[in-house]
């Protein structure tokens, strides 16, 4: 198909015009079914609270960069061993955050990084344990100016 170069201009207004407008394709959020159904996927089972504790703001005044920490109560030894760590938040278009990983030499079982979350919504840690336990806490962050997919 050939373009003369007034077509070819018209269509490039017509792209400009369109991106111009806001009329783009929304990213579909995950929700609560899929977020639940990949901590069960990670866990294995239902989490219990206790032994973890997620740290982070309780408003974010920006989406792109929100601080969040993960610290889990443990020996570090044997059983009472950190295997990993998830963090989920449920209103971005991929709920699987982070997962971070710990052996016997790890020390503590704790981490820190910034995650984007696309609005106001949940933040959940999950931890597993050597022993097959698995623990969750869960922070509701909101988000003033939008991060991924928004």
């Amino acid at each position: 198909m050939n373009f003369n170069r007034r077509q070819a201009l018209a269509l490039s207004a017509a792209a400009v015009a369109f991106a111009a407008t806001g009329l783009r394709a929304r990213t579909a959020l995950a929700g609560t079914e899929e977020t639940e159904k990949r901590i069960l996927d990670f866990a294995g089972k239902a989490p219990e609270a206790g032994k973890i504790t997620l740290t982070a703001p309780e408003i974010a005044e920006n989406g792109n960069t929100v601080p969040v920490s993960v610290k889990v109560d443990s020996a570090m030894s044997d059983d009472d061993r950190v295997v990993s760590v998830m963090i989920v938040a449920d209103g971005n278009p991929n709920p699987e955050v982070a997962t971070f990983h710990f052996t016997a030499l790890s020390g503590t079982a704790a981490a820190t990084t910034r995650i984007r979350l696309a609005q106001t919504q949940n933040v959940i840690a999950v931890a597993k344990m050597a022993d097959g336990s698995v623990f969750m806490d869960k922070k509701e962050v909101k988000v003033t100016i939008g991060g991924c997919g928004g």
